[in-house]
C-alpha cells in the first residue's frame, strides 16, 4: 500500500465512521418525534433529499448537469437500495426495540462480505466466515426471546431487510466507485417520500415535530449520506459495512441513556455475542489494511 493509497483509505475510514455516528442518532429522533411513521418518512425524505441534492450542486458546481445526464443503472440501483434501507430501518425502530433492530443490523458486514464475493470477486476471509457464524448464532438467540416486551417479529423482519439492503448498497457503491452517487442518495430520499405520500399526514405534525424532522433529515440523514458516499468508494465494501455497524452499539446506548429504553436480557446476551464477533472482525480487518507503507516509484 503506497502513501497515497493509505491516506485515501484513512480518509475513507474517517468519512464512513462519522456517518455512522450521525446515523446512530436515529433512535433519539424516532423516540422524540410524536408523528406517525409514514409522516416521518415523508417529511424526512423531502428534507434530506433536498439537502443532499444542494450539497451535490455545491460539490460538482459546473459539472452537475453533465453528471446528472450521465446517470445509468448503478445510480438507479443505489437509489432504490438506499430507499429500501431507510424505510425498513426506520420501520424496524418504530415497531421493535432499538436494541433488537441494531443487533440484527450488526450482521450487515457479514452479508456484505458474501455479496461482495459473488458480485465483485472480493473473497471473504476465514475470519469473516467464523465471525459471521458467531453473529448469526447471537441473533438467533435474541429473536427466540418471547419476553421482549415492545419487540415484534415485524420489526425484526424489517431489520433483516435493512441489513441486506445496506449490504447490497455497499457492494454497488464499491463496484461503481467512479460514478457520482450523491444524486442517487438524494433520489433515494425523495423516493421514500413518493412511496409514503398517500399515507402521510404532514399538516397534522406539530411545530416541535417539524423542527425535529428537519434536524433528522439534514444532520442525521442528509449529512450522513453525503459522508458515506464519499467514504465508501475509498475503502473495500466489507470495511465500509463494518464501520457503519459502529452505530449498532451507539444507537441503543443514546436511547438507554437519554430515554431509559432498557434492552431485554436476551437482547443484551445475544447483542454481546454479535458485538464480540463484529468488533473482533473490525480489529482484524483494519489491522490487515494497515500494511507497511511503501513509497511509490517516481
Amino acid at each position: 500500500m503506497t502513501i497515497t493509497e493509505q491516506n485515501t483509505y484513512r480518509l475513507g475510514v474517517a468519512y464512513v465512521a462519522t456517518s455512522a455516528f450521525l446515523w446512530s442518532l436515529s433512535g433519539l429522533f424516532m423516540r422524540a418525534i410524536e408523528a406517525d411513521l409514514m409522516t416521518i418518512l415523508f417529511l424526512r425524505g423531502l428534507v434530506s433529499g433536498t439537502a443532499v441534492f444542494l450539497f451535490f450542486l455545491v460539490v460538482e458546481r459546473g459539472r452537475s448537469w453533465s453528471v446528472l445526464r450521465a446517470m445509468r443503472w448503478p445510480t438507479l440501483m443505489a437509489a432504490v437500495l438506499s430507499a429500501v434501507s431507510m424505510m425498513s430501518g426506520l420501520g424496524s425502530i418504530y415497531y421493535t426495540t432499538i436494541a433488537d433492530s441494531m443487533v440484527i443490523y450488526a450482521t450487515a458486514p457479514f452479508i456484505t462480505a458474501f455479496l461482495a464475493y459473488f458480485y465483485i470477486g472480493e473473497r471473504p476471509s476465514r475470519a469473516t466466515v467464523i465471525a459471521s457464524t458467531i453473529a448469526f448464532l447471537g441473533v438467533l438467540y435474541m429473536v427466540t426471546d418471547s419476553a421482549g416486551g415492545h419487540s415484534s417479529l415485524l420489526g425484526q423482519g424489517l431489520a433483516v431487510i435493512m441489513a441486506f439492503s445496506v449490504a447490497a448498497l455497499a457492494v454497488v457503491m464499491r463496484k461503481h466507485r467512479d460514478v457520482s452517487m450523491l444524486p442517487a442518495m438524494a433520489a433515494s430520499a425523495w423516493l421514500v417520500s413518493l412511496s409514503t405520500v398517500a399515507f402521510a399526514s404532514p399538516f397534522a405534525a406539530s411545530t416541535n415535530d417539524l423542527w425535529l424532522i428537519a434536524g433528522f433529515g439534514v444532520v442525521q440523514n442528509g449529512l450522513g449520506l453525503a459522508l458515506y458516499t464519499f467514504g465508501a468508494k475509498r475503502i473495500p465494501a466489507v470495511d465500509a459495512s463494518l464501520l457503519t455497524a459502529l452505530e449498532v452499539p451507539l444507537t441503543p446506548l443514546w436511547v438507554w441513556i437519554f430515554m431509559n429504553e432498557v434492552p431485554s436480557q436476551a437482547t443484551q446476551i445475544g447483542g454481546a455475542v454479535v458485538l464480540a464477533a463484529l468488533f473482533g472482525h473490525i480489529y482484524a480487518e483494519m489491522r490487515r489494511n494497515r500494511a507497511p507503507v511503501t513509497v511509490a516509484p517516481l
